[in-house]
Order: structure tokens, then sequence, then C-alpha cells
């Protein structure tokens, strides 16, 4: 359904400009070439002559009625020059086409020849539920067009439009204005430069820099379209919609201001300004009343609340607000961020605000400084924004590189690492623990390789470098010295160096050849609910 409202508005959107085009042009152009017709007096009161003051003209007063074709002219007074078929009415002027069309004012000048009618002074001009008050108005009966030129103003059953230049045909029941456009509507006030009204459909064509103030927000565009009954627009050329708290940018955005959905066409940007998020994509929706977006086809999470902003990249991103101090981010497929701090790659991710748990699912890989932490599911807990510590859940494995061709590895069930300032302090692991290390010398020579097992195993790091172990129950490691250390002891079973798919920057994130899907098996989706 939504698809097909997106065809059909679009395609009325297209068609209104053609038509736009087309009637612009006509309006434009020289009047359609007619043979003139007479001009008619069809009744006065009393007809005088003044050959010393205007001898071209019969003088006319009481109840004066002019016929030109099918129009009619009404006056209390009028000089009628019938040499050159032309006329001038004085107080109570009235120009009626038909049943449907009425202009009055206190003087016309008309000439039966161009069929053009100049009307001045409180003028107004009726055409069904549409009237046009101006004090100078100029109609063309060939295009049946009438425009003013020193401010004007229409109005309709639903909105009222006023701009210093206008024109209105009640054929198509197009108006045209320009220069400090105002529409009123009861819900919202639209100020443009350039607009173009149907009064029929009640749609207006933007075409100039406009802004569109409503309570529940403001929109700002240069060229689309606004339909003033339903709310709905189509909005081109990098147009903005703000509400209380959030920003919606795109190259094109199918809005409807009434429930607040807005669905994005082409560099897509929202702004959760409270919590200090972006979300990005090629193609989205936002829905205000749900507070949830979706972005996808070159998606981008941003958070920059604390410091170091978190770059987010994955096929399609989720951001959903469930109350004021709440809110998740879901991420789906070859997930891949970036943090000064903190980086990883995963298929799927989940962010909640309410518990600052970061949940990584799918083959995760996270990476901090000089070690990466994997296994089955990663739940980083944050403690306002810093990474407080990571819980890796089963076929746990930490590396540490001690140089080109030494790792340092913990393997286990179960592990856990904590952090201090951003850096790991302190990792246990818990269930069939294992672990290689090199212990250091004082001067920073490694002194061998260290292989310990037990059940339970603590690890405690300064400055990025081993400084305690503990194991449980406790066991004795076997060193081996670095010259007898054989090719196969260097690493533990399961061992993999992801360093290659590693995000190394905020754009690395969108590099597609780094995606972890061929490093390791691919599980099911968890996300948390």
């Amino acid at each position: 359904m939504k698809i097909d409202r997106l065809f059909l508005k679009i395609s009325c959107f297209f068609l209104l400009f053609v038509c736009v085009q087309a009637q612009t042009q006509t309006s434009l152009s020289s009047p359609e070439n007619k043979t003139p017709t007479r001009l008619y007096l069809e009744r006065a009161d009393s007809l005088a002559f003044n050959e010393v003051m205007n001898p071209d003209a019969q003088i006319l007063y009481g109840d004066v009625v002019f016929r030109h074709d099918s129009s009619y002219m009404y006056c209390d007074s009028a000089y009628f020059y019938e040499t050159s078929n032309s006329l001038e009415a004085f107080s109570n002027v009235r120009m009626e086409q038909g049943d449907t069309l009425f202009v009055y004012g206190q003087y016309l000048y008309y000439d039966g020849n161009t069929r053009i009618g100049n009307l001045r002074e409180n003028v107004r001009m009726e055409n069904n539920q549409v009237t046009l008050f101006t004090d100078s108005l100029n109609y063309d009966r060939n295009a049946d067009i009438g425009y003013y030129f020193d401010g004007g103003l229409i109005v309709d059953e639903d909105n009222e439009l006023s701009s210093y230049y206008g024109q209105y045909s009640p054929t198509t029941k197009l108006a045209i204005f320009n220069d400090s456009v105002q529409l009123n509507n009861p819900d919202f006030v639209l100020y443009s430069d350039t607009l173009h009204y149907y009064t029929d459909s009640k749609i207006a064509v933007i075409l100039g820099p406009s802004v569109i103030l409503a309570d529940s927000g403001t929109i700002y565009t240069s060229r689309g379209w606004y339909d003033t009954v339903d709310q709905t627009s189509l909005l081109l050329d990098r147009s903005r919609v703000e509400t209380t708290d959030k920003i919606l940018i795109g190259d094109s955005i199918l809005y409807d201001q009434g429930v607040g959905f807005g669905e994005v066409f082409g560099n897509m940007f929202l702004q959760d300004t409270t919590n200090q998020v972006i979300l990005e994509g090629q193609y989205g929706y936002y829905d205000e009343q749900i507070g949830f977006g979706l972005a996808t086809d070159s998606a981008r999470f941003l958070e920059y609340s604390q410091g170091d902003t978190l770059y987010l990249h994955a096929d399609t991103l989720q951001m959903m607000t469930v109350d004021e101090d709440f809110r998740e981010i879901k991420a789906y497929y070859g997930v891949r961020f970036f943090r000064v701090d903190l980086q990883g790659v995963c298929d799927s991710m989940q962010f909640n605000t309410r518990d600052s748990i970061l949940y990584m699912f799918d083959d995760p890989i996270l990476w901090n400084e000089e070690y990466q932490l994997n296994g089955d599911t990663i739940l980083v807990y944050m403690n306002d924004s810093t990474i407080d510590r990571a819980h890796i859940k089963q076929f746990a494995f930490a590396i540490q590189e001690a140089d080109s061709s030494y790792y340092n590895q913990l393997k286990g069930n179960d592990l856990k690492a904590f952090f201090i300032d951003g850096a790991i302090s302190q990792i246990e692991v818990a269930g069939n623990a294992e672990s290689i290390f090199y212990p250091l010398e004082k001067d920073g020579t490694m002194i061998g390789l260290n292989e310990t097992q037990s059940g339970f195993l603590s690890m405690w790091f300064k400055d990025n470098t081993f400084e305690k172990l503990l194991l449980t129950p406790a066991s004795k490691g076997v060193l081996t010295p670095i010259p007898d250390i054989r090719e196969e002891q260097k690493k533990l079973k399961d061992f993999n160096w992801f360093d290659y798919i590693r995000p190394r920057d905020k754009d690395d994130i969108f590099d597609l050849r780094k995606r972890n899907v061929e490093a390791v098996p691919r599980r099911s989706n968890k996300f948390v609910h």
C-alpha cells in the first residue's frame, strides 16, 4: 500500500509540473488572435456628449449595461468609445461571464479589440468558492486569466493565499503566486517565493524557497508539492523536516505531516537531537508516532553523546524511541563499527539505552587497542558511552598481539573483560580455561611461552602488559624458552587473527571486502526482544 501511494503521489506530482509549465507558458504568451467583435451598449438611464472635453465619448449615467460577446459589464456611469470599441466604467463596476465568474471594482477600462479589462479600487473576482481580492487587476478574456501586480489575496473554503504578484485562471483553476507568498491554513502557514496552487484539488506546487510552519514541526524546501487537505507532500532538492527533537533531510521526501511519517529517497539524514544520534542511508523512513526510524543502502549510525563518536554500518539499521529516556538500535547483516577506543564486526547487533548493553550476535569480533575478543555472542556494557566490561558467551577467545609472530591468548567457555579508562585491566575465563602468554623481563625481553589449563583463570593487566595470573584450581604453567618453541605450540585450537577485517577509521566501516562473512561460520539471528 505504501508503494502504491508513493507511485500515485509521484505520478500526480509530475503531471502537475507538466500542467504548470504548459499553463505558465500559455499565460505568458500573446493572447490568441481573434477577430475583434463589437462592443454593445445595452442600456443607460441617460446619454450625453461633450464635444469640448471628450469629443469621442458617449457619456452614460444610471444603470449602465454593456455586452461583449457573452460577457456583461455593469456600472453607475461610463464613457463609451464606440469608434475604438472600448469603454471606461465608474462606480459599482461589475463584469459577469456566464453564471460562474463575477468581477467587481470601482473603475474599469475595457478594450473590446484585445478583450482585456483593467479594473481598479477594491477589486474582487469571484469564481464559485474562490475569491480574489486586490486593488489592481487586469483580466484577459482570451486566456481567461486575471492577474494582479501590486499585492493581492485569493481565498477558497480551505486556504488564504497572498503575494505581491499573482494570477488566477477560472478555467484551469490554477493560481500563480510570486514574491512574498503566504498560504494560511487552520493547521499551518506556508511562506514561499514562488507557488502554484490548484483551487480544485487544493494542492500547492512549490517552485521556490519555502517554509511550512505547523504545530507538529517545520518544513524547509525549494521544490515539490503539498496537499493542503491531507497535509501530504513530496519534497525535493534536499528538503528538511524539523520536529521538536528530530531533523529529517533527504534528496526527496514523501512526507505526511498529519501523521508525522517521512519516507526518504537519496542521502537520508535523520538526527535525534535529544539523544544525540544520527541515522543515514540512501533509503529510509521515520514514523514520529511510534518513534521508529529505518535506514538501508549504505546505512550508517552515529552516536556522539560522549566525546568520541561511534560510527556504525550495516545493510539495515533501525532506531526506535520507546519513551523519553529509552531508545533501541538494531543493525542487520554485515555490521561494522568504529570508535577510537573500540571497533567491531558481526552479522547483527542491538543496543539498548535502558541497560546500556551492546549485544553482538553471529560471529562477533571486538577490538580494543591490540586486543581481539571473539566468540558466539558478545555483550558490551557501557557506562556513559564508555566501555565498562565485555562478556563473551561460548567459544570465547581473547588475543593480544605481543609482536608480529607471537600472540598472548586466552580461551574458554565464558570470558569477561573489564576496562578502566577504555583499556583492558582484567580478564576472567570460566570453563575449560586455556592460555598462552609470553612473560617479559624488566627490559621487555620475552622469557618464553607459558601454557596453562584450568577450570577458571584470571589475568590482570597494567598499561596493556600482563601483570598477574590466578588459576583455579591451582595449576602450574609450562614454560618453554623462546629458542625451544615449536610452531604448533604458538596457537591454541581455533586461533584466528582477524586484524585484516578490523575497521580502521570511520570510512573503513563501508569496506565490504572486510566483512567477516568468510572468516567464521554464521549462526542464527538472536535479537533481544
